[in-house]
């Protein structure tokens, strides 16, 4: 008895179509998802809730030291993505002289997707 096999086509760098049987490219899409990463997301805002555009957020690595900054976009949001999940990472947001509290993302927090929204207290 012969058993049926499905294939698929799919077109691979540099242009070439190549036909595979479609359990190949299950298992290929299966390697290119990799380790798990953790993102951090979240506002900038003042405390009567109004964004703070340009308002720097550092993220700092506490297993390497090493800092990565992102300002915030017209509507005070930031966004960091493909972290280690089993590193701790500490953030804070910065506008102009004031800054808000350092927080914690924690290896121990199983979320994929973390959101802290910060309030800073803005001098005039």
């Amino acid at each position: 008895m012969q058993t049926r096999r499905s294939w698929l086509t799919a077109l691979v760098p540099g242009g070439v179509l190549v036909t595979l049987p479609s359990d190949v490219l299950a298992q290929r899409k299966k390697k290119k998802k990799g380790k798990p990463t953790k993102s951090v997301t979240g506002l900038v805002t003042n405390e009567s809730e109004e964004a703070l555009p340009r308002a720097v957020v550092q993220l700092k690595n506490t297993r390497t030291l090493q800092v990565k900054s992102f300002i915030a976009d017209s509507q005070g949001s930031y966004y960091f993505h493909g972290l280690d999940p089993s590193v701790d990472y500490e953030i804070k947001a910065r506008y102009k002289e004031s800054t808000s509290r350092t927080r914690t993302v924690s290896s121990l927090d199983s979320r994929e997707k973390v959101i802290y929204n910060f309030k800073i207290k803005v001098e005039k």
